[in-house]
């Protein structure tokens, strides 16, 4: 998937998601809601403990980005280290990525499963004003064209949430060098709540989409 095609996608056919705060927007590595117990520190999103991966040689540089509260400065705070990360980073980032949103599912079973199967068979978009790797642009009003690696991997994984889901019970370690976090190896990452998706929490994610997207036709129309 490190080479993913370029794909297009029309907006009303998709679930996409660019804010935090939008209905879907808990697919997003920046939402709040999901922290990840590990090694003894708290990590509040997804996308801090990513960050933190590309340095597996600098503990401290890894220590300021988890310890943040906020995801965007914790990806600003690793910007002026990004030429020391790990040299086989680009090989490595999306295994990595594919890891961390498997983390983050099983620390916070109940809830990122129920978004997961919320978005029922539809392709899932991150929906990027400038990012067309992990996500998608607009390429005319209702059409979205990028690789969207983090789309299809969120896919993968409802795929997994759905017919496989004693898949997710365990998350091993990558099987790459210096997979460390504060000096540390990191360890397998155990499911928190060993229960099925709440169906009442599907339900009610499904029916504030759709209620959502009917409103938002309304107003294209009166447009």
């Amino acid at each position: 998937m490190a080479h993913a095609e370029f794909r297009s996608y029309q907006r009303d056919q998709v679930v996409s998601f660019r804010k935090t705060t939008e209905d879907f927007g808990g697919l997003s590595n920046m939402a709040p809601g999901f922290p990840i117990a590990m090694l003894g520190h708290l990590i509040r999103t997804s996308e801090a403990l990513y960050q933190a991966c590309r340095f597996p040689h600098m503990p401290d540089v890894q220590r300021m980005v988890i310890v943040e509260t906020s995801p965007m400065t914790a990806k600003m705070k690793s910007k002026p280290y990004r030429k020391d990360t790990r040299p086989d980073w680009e090989d490595v980032r999306v295994p990595v990525m594919r890891w961390c949103l498997r983390v983050k599912l099983a620390q916070n079973w109940e809830t990122f499963s129920a978004l997961l199967m919320a978005t029922g068979d539809r392709p899932i978009v991150e929906d990027s004003r400038k990012d067309d790797y992990w996500g998608a642009k607009a390429a005319e009003d209702d059409l979205l064209a990028g690789r969207n690696v983090l789309g299809r991997l969120l896919m993968e994984l409802r795929e997994i949430v759905r017919s496989d889901p004693d898949r997710i019970a365990e998350v091993l370690p990558l099987d790459i060098p210096q997979f460390v976090l504060l000096g540390h190896q990191i360890p397998t990452i155990k499911r928190k709540m060993n229960v099925v998706p709440n169906q009442a929490q599907v339900r009610e994610l499904t029916h504030s989409a759709a209620k959502k997207s009917a409103r938002k036709s309304k107003q294209d129309v009166l447009l």
